[in-house]
């Protein structure tokens, strides 16, 4: 039986990818540092759990060297935009050494395959060429966050070119659905829903025309499954081509949770891009990957996993 390594595999949707592979019947390994992740979120007890961070070389050489994974999903990260701004250096320690820290194990211990989680709502900058926008289209990340990203997959394709091997990046859009943390500043689907179901007040950060395309874990999560056999050396992205704003996002979620307040508006966030929709036609032939959830089915899922867990 094969086994995976998965780094980040505490977290929103590493956690995720986690129970995607034990449905597959793999060996699975979570290394983790949780700072973000919580083991609550490993729900099946043959995982192989590691508390450990990517920046330690040794370990995670150690981790390799033991398990000799035959695929590499790598989840962790920083994934705080405004942090990468107010320190690029922790940033890139992170999400651009760390991730060469597994890339040379990788290569020391034979991995098959190395699957990248890359972002697509921080690729294209402010003004691409097309929406939805494709891959096609020249990456102009403006944030450290976004600069890593990049940085990782380029080192991707020179770790191939260098030693053979073989990865898939997936460029994701706005990420939502159970187990995402409703305290963090990238999850405003979970936000709003935690909020409303407490009944406490939501304040939209600026105008609330800011538009995103928001795609459900689960079909996340199916797009890395579907990149261990598929997308060879290629760089995807996994959106579903439909824009929605923060404004017609709090209506859907309000209808949903029967919320009763209106929200109030405050000022913009620094750095949010007013824009940002993905093309996943690449990602359609290449990994015949398609999403399977519309934004209403992603969301009342999402309401019945935080009515479980805050008990109402």
């Amino acid at each position: 039986m094969n086994t995976a390594l998965v780094t980040g595999g505490a977290g929103f949707i590493g956690s995720h990818v986690v129970d995607a592979l034990l449905m597959r019947g793999m060996n699975v390994v979570v290394m983790d540092d949780l700072s973000t992740g919580s083991k609550e979120n490993i729900l099946n007890k043959d995982v192989v759990f590691v508390e450990g961070d990517i920046r330690d070389g040794q370990k995670v050489e150690h981790v390799f060297r033991v398990n000799r994974p035959a695929v590499v999903f790598h989840l962790a990260a920083q994934i705080s935009v405004s942090q990468s701004v107010k320190d690029p250096s922790y940033d890139a320690d992170v999400n651009i050494l760390g991730t060469l820290n597994l890339l040379r194990s990788a290569v020391a211990n034979d991995t098959g395959k190395f699957i990248f989680s890359s972002s697509g709502g921080v690729m294209y900058g402010e003004d691409p060429g097309e929406y939805p926008t494709s891959e096609k289209e020249p990456e102009v990340p403006f944030s450290p966050y976004g600069v890593a990203k990049l940085s990782a997959e380029r080192y991707l394709y020179s770790f191939n070119k260098e030693h053979g091997l073989k990865y898939t990046a997936l460029r994701y859009a706005n990420v939502y659905g159970p187990r995402q943390n409703p305290y963090g500043e990238a999850g405003v689907v979970a936000i709003f829903s935690e909020k409303m179901l407490k009944k406490e007040g939501i304040t939209i950060n600026g105008d609330g025309k800011y538009i995103r395309d928001y795609v459900y874990v689960e079909d996340v999560a199916n797009a890395n499954m579907l990149a261990m056999d598929n997308g060879e050396n290629g760089i995807y992205n996994i959106g579903t081509g439909i824009g929605t704003d923060v404004n017609e996002l709090f209506e859907k979620l309000k209808k949903i949770n029967v919320y009763q307040q209106d929200a109030n508006y405050g000022p913009p966030r620094p750095g949010d891009l007013r824009k940002s929709i993905l093309n996943s036609d690449k990602a359609k032939k290449g990994l015949n990957w398609r999403p399977q959830y519309t934004l209403e089915e992603g969301l009342i899922q999402t309401h019945d996993y935080f009515v479980s867990k805050l008990g109402f």
